[in-house]
């Protein structure tokens, strides 16, 4: 999706995709699903674009019994008011997106979960990259709580006309071979701010979430420990030395001064797992032809990935599963990869020629039907651990607090750690 994924997303800070990266507005509560006009409604709750406008609007078509909700909010809001909901035992939706950063919270509640392996869903097992069905799956591996609809990726989007005009290559093959590494990318940013008088990223937790998402272990290894001194210092400190050195423009992701700054210049270049292609094409359309993607330092790394599932509290289960089910059938995958980005987590449709053969107009044609199923097909994801997103958003904070010169950077990781620990025991 850190969605911001906008997935993923994604959404991420992000957490903050900031996730938070990712989205806009905090979504609304979910209410006990009923009938319209004799027509069932289905609630569905996400974040960001998940390509479902056009899709509702077809479902309904074919099934004039149904009557879809779509209900897009801030992707942490949507996380917690889930929680919340599950707790309560009433107002969850029918349908519920979970971004992989949520989803060992998630799972370890499967009781309160439709299994769909009840539904049939075991089927699909096969269909799926193994780590992504294994994601969704309790731990004694007899509930699957959710079925996956896309996965990150990693590489990185470009102005190429501010690159140009501050001197640097365009062509995506040449930037791709400015960064191999974090170091030579923060380089590379010293350089341009110098050159340019502008900022090079768009945020410091965008920074941090992809070097993250590289390393061996994140915040928590499969103890559900946390380890904050492995790879989430790497991933602290490179962002840190960014925003110390000026590259950072400071804004907060999914708000209106980040949106504006795809279209303005406040920043030349960010993260881009796949799913955040759909919101720059949305945000900012007069941008077309200016975009491009190289690839990401460090080389892979993933950043998002959702699922769909079926809160218990649903009271039209069955009819929630066929439309799930039909959310990821291959037609449907395909077009809102097309449409928005969003990459499947089913392998073999990477072979299928419309994905395969697809070229992005809106990013200098970029063959995206090659550069992310390649990342997809090559990762090693980390485990997330339960309080994985809460303990991203803490540390995302402290990364925005230094940002706005609340907090000196000599004091930031302390305060990382601290917040950190005080999200693990929440």
């Amino acid at each position: 999706m850190e969605r911001s994924w906008t997935r993923w997303a994604r959404t991420v800070a992000v957490g903050a995709v900031g996730l938070t990266l990712v989205a806009a507005c905090s979504g609304k509560s979910g209410q006990d699903s009923g009938t319209t006009d004799g027509r069932v409604t289905l609630k569905i709750n996400f974040w960001g674009d998940f390509g479902l406008q056009d899709l509702k609007t077809k479902y309904e078509t074919a099934n004039p019994n149904v009557k879809i909700q779509l209900n897009s909010g801030e992707y942490n809001a949507q996380h917690e008011d889930l929680q919340k909901k599950l707790v309560a035992g009433s107002g969850a939706p029918d349908i519920a997106a979970i971004d992989e950063g949520f989803m060992v919270q998630f799972r370890s509640q499967s009781d309160k979960f439709v299994n769909l392996l009840d539904k049939g869903a075991g089927s699909y097992e096969s269909k799926y990259l193994p780590w992504k069905w294994k994601q969704s799956l309790s731990a004694d591996g007899r509930t699957q709580i959710g079925l996956g609809t896309d996965t990150g990726g990693l590489a990185m989007c470009y102005r190429t006309d501010l690159f140009k005009a501050a001197g640097l290559p365009t062509e995506r093959d040449q930037v791709s071979a400015l960064w191999p590494t974090w170091d030579k990318f923060i380089e590379v940013g010293q350089n341009y701010t110098a050159t340019s008088k502008k900022k090079f990223i768009d945020a410091g937790s965008n920074l941090f979430n992809p070097i993250l998402g590289q390393q061996p272990v994140g915040f928590y290894n499969d103890q559900d420990q946390l380890q904050m001194e492995q790879g989430p210092k790497i991933a602290f400190d490179y962002t840190i030395k960014a925003i110390q050195g000026g590259l950072s423009a400071n804004l907060a992701t999914f708000q209106a001064d980040w949106d504006k700054g795809f279209t303005s210049g406040s920043f030349a270049v960010l993260a881009c797992p796949a799913w955040m292609l759909g919101h720059i094409k949305d945000t900012a359309p007069g941008t077309q032809g200016k975009w491009d993607i190289a690839a990401v330092p460090g080389g892979g790394g993933n950043w998002g990935g959702s699922f769909l599932t079926i809160p218990k509290q649903s009271k039209h289960v069955d009819e929630a599963y066929k439309l799930l089910e039909w959310l990821v059938q291959p037609e449907q995958q395909i077009e809102i990869f097309k449409k928005v980005g969003n990459l499947p987590s089913q392998p073999a449709l990477y072979s299928d020629a419309a994905i395969a053969d697809f070229k992005n107009p809106f990013f200098n044609n970029a063959p995206v039907g090659q550069i992310f199923p390649k990342m997809a097909q090559g990762l090693t994801p980390q485990y997330l651990g339960r309080k994985n997103g809460p303990t991203r958003v803490a540390v995302e904070n402290v990364l925005i607090r230094v940002q706005n010169k609340t907090l000196k950077p000599e004091e930031a990781w302390a305060e990382a750690v601290k917040e950190a620990e005080k999200a693990s025991r929440s």
